[in-house]
């Protein structure tokens, strides 16, 4: 208990300095919205799903993230909406960070083979600390040595930070390859704890670009079915003084598919610093309306015996059969 009090209060003496960051999921490609809500109604037709994320199990540092999402067509508009709620808990302070988000894309047709997305998505965000389970100085009854079950403390009606949040994003997609980037809290919201605190939440950044293709198409291959392809992804992603870059590769057959990512660190802080942090494995199934993912992170960095990290992704598509010309194949 001593050592969480120290860790929370430090963390408040901290908090101007202090930058928080987003989550990142590995399995970007299954849900793509949660980088860019350009990619929204992309499939153009209703479709949600479920992705859960658990970072270093193996530690008291341990960060789970749940992102579920719904997002449907509307050919009258030629816009896709949609609605996402992002929850994530730390499990040595308690920390606990929910955030409700609407987005909304619009579908330009540019050529025949290209089309152009913009998008904006608007949201509100909860942050908070269960400091009502910590046990603060005027509860502790040294001559009876008893605790108060209550405090006047105003460290505890200071244990959330409730904001806006605005973010915007775009998007260029053929049916078999896109880029795009996104920028998240333009509005910079502020997240501090404290009554007259000022802490912006930095801006997050991504570029991200992808490339579907059938393998028979460029080289004579008998190893797998014909209908067999290889995707190749890759993402930028930036926010305050940390970068990363994710580079993939996968094979995509016609009832599951499997590959391997690279999470890299192209900005090191430190000449000791890793340029790539974690290898990443990932694949799924698909069974009809429903799609199955799982990930595991292998890291190469020194933290220790992490447990690595994981991801599981659920996906239910509501419609196979969507009249649409020039829907993306590759998701």
């Amino acid at each position: 208990m001593k050592i969480k009090l120290i860790a929370l209060l430090a963390f408040l003496f901290l908090s101007s300095s202090i930058k928080a960051q987003d989550p990142i999921f590995t399995q970007y490609y299954m849900v793509p919205q949660t980088l860019n809500p350009g990619f929204t109604g992309f499939t153009e037709t209703t479709t949600a799903g479920i992705l859960h994320r658990t970072q270093w199990p193996d530690l008291n540092f341990r960060v789970d993230s749940d992102y579920a999402f719904m997002d449907t067509w509307l050919p009258k508009a030629n816009s896709g909406v949609g609605i996402s709620i992002l929850n994530q808990r730390e499990k040595f302070t308690n920390y606990n960070f929910t955030s409700i988000n609407l987005k909304y894309a619009y579908r330009v047709q540019l050529n025949d083979y290209w089309y152009f997305r913009p998008a904006i998505e608007i949201g509100y965000g909860i942050k908070s600390y269960a400091f009502q389970n910590i046990v603060l100085e005027d509860q502790i009854n040294i001559g009876q040595g008893t605790i108060n079950p209550s405090s006047i403390d105003p460290l505890l009606l200071n244990d959330k930070a409730n904001f806006f949040d605005f973010s915007a994003g775009m998007l260029f997609n053929t049916e078999q390859a896109w880029f795009g980037a996104s920028l998240k809290h333009i509005n910079k919201p502020n997240i501090s704890f404290t009554t007259n605190g000022n802490v912006p939440l930095d801006m997050f950044f991504s570029a991200n670009a992808g490339y579907e293709f059938k393998i028979a198409d460029y080289i004579d291959v008998t190893l797998f079915p014909f209908e067999t392809k290889m995707l190749l992804t890759t993402n930028y992603m930036s926010q305050g003084e940390y970068s990363r870059l994710d580079i993939g590769t996968g094979l995509v057959f016609d009832r599951f598919f499997f590959g391997i990512s690279a999470a890299t660190n192209p900005g090191k802080k430190a000449n000791n610093s890793h340029f790539m942090t974690s290898v990443n494995a990932f694949g799924g199934l698909q069974y009809e309306h429903l799609k199955f993912g799982y990930s595991y992170d292998f890291s190469i960095s020194r933290i220790g015996n992490t447990g690595g990290i994981y991801e599981l992704s659920v996906i239910y598509q509501f419609d196979l059969k969507a009249n649409c010309f020039g829907c993306p194949n590759y998701q």
